[in-house]
């Protein structure tokens, strides 16, 4: 697994000057005692987009179903990193029963099991094959719970670019509150990917990119099958 620092960890920064020419080179500057000191004690909390996570593994590792066990994906990150998982969010679209009831019958199976696991989940809905809503819930969840101060690092399973504003807005939160924040962008990733055609070197702009390899996403297959049986 492997971590890329694109600006993900923000503090309160200076706008003199000196530091708006540093800027315009593309290099970051923090002066004297302008940024907070980072964390030793590391609290996370996790934020992952259920269908970007599939449909990145479906291309690059071949995967045919959501068979990650977003819980253990979201520990093994963690110990990596050396943060403290404080908890685990995951958020995906939902299709109507009537429309498709086998994909329907998977996510309701799956999400409850995530449930009796404590892990905290949003089902939006699915229309036409495209979900409604959830990036804005991610976005919307991750300043909300940065301004009441519940996490140190947002650790966010997804490439959605729209979820680049979020990171713009955690900048500002940790300059009003004076605090040290990370973001993460993690995504499974490989040199080699099933589809050849598809490409995703970059994680969400302004934040750390983490590329979740073969290996670790294999280590962290959830082995229930949460498929229903198809009918002869």
């Amino acid at each position: 697994m492997a971590i890329y620092n694109n600006r993900g960890g923000f503090g309160r920064q200076d706008f003199s000057p000196a530091r708006l020419a540093a800027r315009r080179l593309g290099r970051v500057i923090f002066l004297g005692d302008r940024m907070p000191s980072e964390p030793k004690d590391k609290r996370a909390i996790s934020f992952i987009d259920g269908q970007n996570i599939f449909h990145t593994a479906k291309k690059v590792f071949g995967c045919t179903h959501p068979d990650y066990d977003p819980s253990a994906l979201t520990n093994a990150i963690c110990q990596l990193q050396g943060w403290r998982l404080v908890a685990t969010r995951f958020y995906t679209g939902v299709p109507d029963p009537a429309r498709d009831p086998f994909w329907s019958a998977f996510w309701s199976n799956k999400l409850a099991e995530m449930g009796r696991q404590g892990v905290w989940t949003y089902s939006g809905k699915i229309r036409f094959g495209k979900e409604k809503g959830v990036d804005i819930r991610i976005a919307l969840d991750v300043v909300k719970l940065a301004r009441r101060q519940q996490y140190d690092v947002a650790l966010v399973f997804s490439q959605d670019q729209d979820l680049a504003e979020a990171a713009k807005e955690i900048r500002e939160i940790a300059r009003a509150q004076n605090r040290w924040i990370k973001i993460a962008s993690a995504f499974p990733w490989d040199p080699s990917p099933v589809d050849p055609a598809f490409n995703n070197e970059k994680g969400i702009f302004s934040t750390d990119w983490i590329r979740i390899d073969r290996a670790t996403y294999d280590s962290c297959r959830d082995p229930r099958d949460y498929r229903p049986k198809r009918k002869p």
